[in-house]
């Protein structure tokens, strides 16, 4: 999945239906298109065209930020301990168990914005800041309504098993998202006023063990959700070995993935979608890419946007993972699109630019492709257009030159 194709000199034909009609040198695509009328042509002399990228791991509906936490962490507390000082998940859950459906709508259709802006074309959202039924339904139906109104395109998850809610057991917090929410998610789902894709578990020491996790993700599974999951994060948990079993389409996380498990997720092609920030943010160590991608893992990248790791940019992601997980940067840009798409389930049509795939584009101001990764928080100042199914969504008059 980490085929990297450069053309020099290049076109790309967008048709009316935001898919591509064609891709190669400009002059054979000048041959092949002779006669036809264009609505519009962008001339990207000495630009670079990439891929729109894809964001397959974020938490972007959510109240409150925890800026004050940031300190703590600084202070050396780790993150089960600002958990159990009722930060975290917890506190985050409490703003957005009270905040309205149209504040967490404003709040996140701002956050989509800025991920399209340096270059998201198609991003994971999930729920899991409300623990109890009716505010993951809010969140649902707020991912539901960003995907209406917004061109950036969703993947939406229900991450309901993001934590165990306070005055519940593990059992019981199990036992009320098998026999409660995904029925009513489901049924939801059948009337068209909800539309999700993938399924998520915190498999963690504390949070969610593993037969917990099982119980979960085979329900979503049975009602035609991706499972998608955290997985190995703080604790080895053979995460790993049951997304593999599960037939899981992606793990995320993996800091402390065992070698067998490797070998399992690659046995399996079950994708490893891994976060950077979160490893910068906590001071983890960062999961081993290399060994993943030695072991034939298909290894995708995701920002972890939330209220603890606040990225909403691939570059920096992409950059990261180069610097801290050996990862080189034509595997970081296979990661954070056609890798990261495969993650989604939407490999067949995202991802890459090639004729029947949808129309995203990332457009920069620079001679190579490679300034993207290497230009650290410089994606701003470079990005020149982003397009979404053939449609400019951003344009970016004041990029600078090099």
């Amino acid at each position: 999945m980490q085929t990297l194709a450069v053309v020099e000199n290049g076109s790309v034909v967008i048709g009316h239906d935001g898919l591509i009609k064609a891709v190669g040198s400009a002059e054979i695509i000048e041959s092949q298109f002779k006669g036809a009328t264009f609505d519009n042509v962008l001339d990207a002399s000495g630009m670079c065209v990439l891929p729109g990228l894809v964001d397959a791991h974020t938490h972007p509906v959510w109240a409150g930020d925890r800026v004050h936490e940031f300190a703590m962490k600084l202070a050396g507390a780790t993150y089960m301990e600002v958990h159990e000082a009722g930060g975290g998940i917890h506190f985050t859950v409490a703003h957005t168990r009270s905040a309205t459906q149209q504040h967490l709508l404003a709040a996140l259709q701002s956050r989509l914005e800025r991920m399209m802006r340096a270059g998201t074309t198609l991003v994971e959202c999930k729920s899991g800041y409300g623990l109890e039924m009716d505010t993951e339904l809010k969140m649902l139906r707020v991912i539901h309504a960003a995907r209406q109104s917004l061109p950036i395109e969703i993947s939406a998850t229900y991450c309901g098993a993001h934590a165990v809610p306070k005055g519940k057991t593990m059992e019981e917090a199990t036992q009320d998202i098998v026999a409660v929410q995904l029925p009513k998610i489901k049924e939801l789902m059948a009337s068209g006023d909800l539309q999700v894709d993938n399924i998520d578990v915190f498999c963690e020491k504390g949070v969610f063990d593993l037969n917990s996790t099982r119980c979960i993700l085979q329900a979503g599974k049975d009602m035609g959700l991706n499972i998608n999951f955290h997985g190995d994060e703080l604790h080895p948990m053979n995460s790993a070995h049951l997304g593999a079993e599960l037939g899981a389409l992606a793990i995320s996380h993996l800091e402390e993935v065992t070698d067998d498990g490797i070998a399992a997720m690659a046995n399996a092609k079950t994708s490893a979608v891994l976060l950077p920030t979160t490893a910068y943010i906590l001071k983890l160590s960062p999961p081993r890419a290399r060994d993943m991608l030695d072991a034939g893992v298909i290894v995708a990248l995701g920002s972890d946007f939330n209220p603890n790791a606040y990225c909403c940019s691939m570059p920096m992601v992409m950059h990261l993972a180069c610097v801290m997980m050996k990862m080189s940067m034509p595997e970081a840009l296979a990661a954070s699109t056609i890798n990261a798409a495969y993650a989604l389930n939407r490999s067949q049509t995202h991802g890459s630019l090639e004729t029947g795939k949808q129309g995203d584009l990332v457009i920069i101001n620079a001679p190579r492709w490679e300034h993207l990764v290497y230009q650290f928080g410089g994606h701003q100042e470079l990005i020149r257009y982003v397009i979404i199914k053939g449609e400019i969504v951003y344009e970016n008059e004041k990029v600078l030159t090099l």
